[in-house]
């Protein structure tokens, strides 16, 4: 059984949804039809701050902080959680918040959960843009477990060395240009304060265990129900897996990928340009 509580202000409603093992916290901003904002790696409900404050005009917005983030409490934070589990987050919220079927933009790993939202619960995303998902069972055999090993080393990494040596790695893997010179003027800050620290030691620990021993059908992707529209960055390598998972759920689920302003982290870099482009990809369905 879950319950709801709520404070709210003339902007934002903030929540907090109990679900099994963990408490969501959620925020609301906005009227229209309902977007759902699923982050990246270490990313909470603040993340896309600047995207969704050029969104709130035309969208009802939520974001959440996933299950083991910032205001999102674990019950066993030991634990962790699987890509199944965050996905049943993801319909619980929606049921809860939105009337009828849901938008949902996925960035990163939130694509992966977008995507097993999908398969698991037909009839609640209208459509998915699924943004660099880091999906290794999207790939060929061998690839795919070349980039599982690679993630494990990535853990392995930063459990010896610590943040400091591992996240200059992760960015180098995901085609992230750790300089942060590609990106529009007059961004909110995202400093690398504590609680960001423990969102990261959080991601790396569990998250990067959860991508690894995925269990996503890619043959079910065609057969959801949803529209699925693969993205990328403009700026990302062709070559780094992220991309490479984007480009094989285009053949997967029949749609050219959409290319949006910006790399692996274009929805924080360039709010203003990514946020007209995403009103253009759920204009076709909308």
């Amino acid at each position: 059984m879950t319950t709801t509580t709520m404070t709210t202000t003339t902007t934002t409603t903030e929540g907090t949804l109990d679900v099994p093992g963990a408490v969501l916290h959620y925020q609301v901003r906005g009227a229209g039809p309902t977007l759902l904002i699923s982050q990246s790696g270490e990313g909470d409900a603040d993340r896309s701050t600047d995207l969704v404050a050029r969104l709130t005009d035309s969208y009802r917005v939520i974001t959440y902080d996933r299950r083991g983030l910032s205001r999102s409490r674990l019950d066993a934070p030991e634990r962790g959680a699987t890509l199944v589990e965050h996905a049943d987050d993801v319909q619980r919220l929606l049921v809860t918040l939105a009337d009828g079927p849901a938008l949902m933009l996925g960035c990163s790993m939130g694509a992966v959960i977008g995507l097993h939202a999908a398969v698991r619960h037909p009839g609640l995303i209208r459509t998915l843009v699924a943004h660099e998902p880091v999906a290794p069972r999207l790939l060929p055999a061998e690839e795919r477990t070349r980039h599982e090993q690679e993630l494990t080393a990535l853990q392995d990494l930063y459990r010896r060395e610590g943040l400091s040596v591992a996240l200059p790695e992760i960015a180098r893997t995901l085609g992230i240009d750790p300089t942060g010179a590609d990106a529009e003027p007059g961004l909110t800050p995202q400093p690398m304060n504590a609680l960001r620290v423990a969102n990261f030691d959080h991601f790396i620990r569990h998250d990067f265990t959860a991508i690894v021993h995925d269990t996503l059908d890619p043959a079910a992707l065609a057969h959801t129900g949803t529209r699925i529209v693969p993205a990328v960055g403009r700026t990302t390598p062709h070559t780094v897996f992220d991309r490479r998972c984007a480009a094989s759920l285009a053949e997967l689920v029949g749609e050219e990928p959409a290319e949006f302003p910006g790399g692996h982290n274009g929805n924080t870099s360039h709010p203003e340009a990514y946020a007209t482009r995403l009103r253009q990809v759920l204009a076709e369905t909308c």
